[in-house]
């Protein structure tokens, strides 16, 4: 009889064992699903479009196709870091104007802030990956029915008194990232963050673009007010001098009238070339993130001509550019977003465990023989499956798809509006340098007319009004000639940006650490400046 007892024990020794054998192997089965549903991913393999660059800038020199190179020329720029591209124009006031842009400017300060709120949600979506956990503390006053004791094979007819229920427990909750729409989700904000950070480099380089910008126009227009205050003096002089000649009876009442017409009209424009320098002064006070009535910059005339900025290879620009680079990360996030709304339609698997200790007294809280404990879920399901939500899901996928085809279109649009900007400053840097020439070669022309015609005038050859027009006519050659200096200036400024320069330069948390920025020269202003 115990032989037999003995037999039917091992025989049931060794179900079990198999049982729990199967049960190992069960287990271990499902983790490894797990594992392998875990690593994969629903979105559609990321790959940027074609753009198929030119070979070369349409409006590229001869001599830049033959050997194409970087855009500096004149000067040897190989040990300034790529961020400060205005170094290359030797300006030590211009230096100290980006430096307090970057470090006051409002506008940057906002990129500066969204690039940090992007980064955290990165994080913040990271954590998705491990384990969530907590603990928490509770009293329950509360009194059983006689209905719920029965429920549970107890007396009905017992009398139960209220209780008060201690606890305290600990839990956690990891959520399997079957079908990868966790790892998705953080990839679809890893990009945003990215288009971020290219958004703020885009906006540093706008920034740096707009105060050399608004520089060189200050010193243009300081030029042109240079030529009108010299006009002006030359025209006073001769205002003075026809005016004698008129009381002398040498000279008519209507060569003095004209004389004094033609210094009003020029003092006109000089007013309305200040009325413009204040302009731009308050504008380029704003760009630094200071009030237009606490700053001011010498008045100082603009000479020289800038260098010439080559383009390089058309495929660079792709690289270069800041905003290219946001559209691609946008593309890349809106793909990531793709596999999100794909992995809607597969189940979920939560997994949830907790533990701590109960009692109704409170000083027995911890006591060994009130621990608890529970595994799964207490309310709701581990593994869900929407399997009819009426379409929403398809919805959620077109919307996701259509968003990427957005996403695309744009990125798009970006590098064609990159190449047209590129294109348009080569074609206006060529013909502003061949321009500028003829502008300058006319100014001296209409000097030497204007010196002749003088010197007629007094021989008695011709009489004052051909005087008259010939100073209007060098006065305006020379404006034009100013003028088209000033916008060569602006030209390269608008190439470098078009070409993305600065990209790579300027790191965003170096530009934040600028506390000390140099005073800038103190201002000089109006009739004060002595040319």
């Amino acid at each position: 009889m115990s032989r037999l007892f003995s037999i039917v024990i091992l025989s049931q020794r060794r179900r079990i064992s198999r049982l729990m054998r199967s049960f190992a192997a069960l287990r271990m089965t499902f983790l490894a699903m797990t594992i392998a549903l875990s690593a994969c991913s629903l979105a559609p393999d990321f790959k940027v479009p074609e753009m198929n660059p030119p070979a070369v800038f349409k409006e590229q020199p001869a001599e830049d196709v033959a050997s194409p190179g970087l855009w500096k020329t004149a000067m040897p720029f190989e040990n300034c870091h790529r961020g400060a591209w205005w170094k290359m124009f030797d300006d030590a006031p211009l230096d100290v104007l980006e430096l307090q842009a970057e470090a006051a400017n409002p506008s940057l300060k906002a990129a500066s802030a969204r690039v940090e709120e992007a980064r955290a949600l990165v994080r913040s979506k990271a954590a998705s990956f491990l384990p969530n956990m907590d603990i928490s503390g509770n009293a329950v006053r509360a009194k059983p029915s006689s209905a719920s004791l029965a429920a549970f094979g107890g007396n009905p007819n017992a009398v139960l008194k209220p209780y008060t229920l201690y606890s305290a427990q600990g839990s956690a909750s990891y959520e399997a990232d079957l079908f990868g729409r966790v790892r998705d989700t953080e990839k679809s904000f890893f990009h945003n963050a990215e288009a971020e950070d290219a958004t703020y480099r885009s906006v540093l380089l706008m920034l740096q673009a707009d105060v050399a910008q608004h520089y060189f126009s200050l010193r243009a227009l300081d030029a042109e007010r240079k030529l009108l205050r010299d006009t002006i003096g030359l025209r006073q002089e001769a205002a003075r001098i026809m005016q004698k000649r008129y009381e002398a009876g040498a000279a008519g009442e209507q060569d003095s009238s004209r004389t004094q017409s033609e210094l009003a009209s020029t003092e006109a424009g000089l007013l309305m070339l200040d009325r413009q320098r204040a302009t731009l002064e308050h504008a380029l006070a704003v760009l630094l993130g200071q009030m237009p009535s606490d700053f001011s910059i010498a008045e100082v005339p603009l000479e020289g001509f800038p260098q010439e900025i080559r383009a390089g290879i058309p495929s660079a620009l792709l690289e270069r550019r800041p905003d290219i680079a946001a559209a691609e990360s946008a593309m890349a996030a809106a793909n990531a977003r793709i596999g999100v709304a794909r992995a809607a339609f597969f189940p979920n698997l939560s997994l949830t465990a907790s533990g701590g200790y109960e009692s109704t007294a409170l000083e027995d809280i911890f006591n060994w023989s009130g621990r608890t404990w529970a595994l799964g879920q207490l309310a709701g399901s581990a593994l869900s499956w929407n399997l009819f939500d009426s379409g929403r899901n398809f919805g959620k996928l077109d919307a996701a798809k259509a968003a990427y085809e957005e996403a695309v279109a744009q990125y798009r649009q970006q590098v064609l509006i990159a190449f047209r900007e590129v294109e348009d400053n080569l074609s206006d840097q060529r013909l502003l340098a061949a321009q500028s020439l003829k502008l300058d070669s006319a100014a001296s022309a209409a000097e030497r007319t204007t010196e002749l015609t003088r010197k007629r005038y007094e021989e008695g050859e011709v009489n004052y009004f051909e005087v008259i027009d010939e100073q209007r006519t060098s006065l305006a050659a020379n404006r034009a000639a100013v003028q088209t200096r000033g916008q060569r200036f602006l030209t390269a400024i608008a190439l470098i940006r078009a070409l993305g320069g600065g990209w790579g330069g300027g790191d965003r948390d170096a530009a934040e650490d600028v506390t000390e920025v140099p005073e800038p020269p103190q201002p000089v202003f109006g009739n004060d400046v002595k040319n």
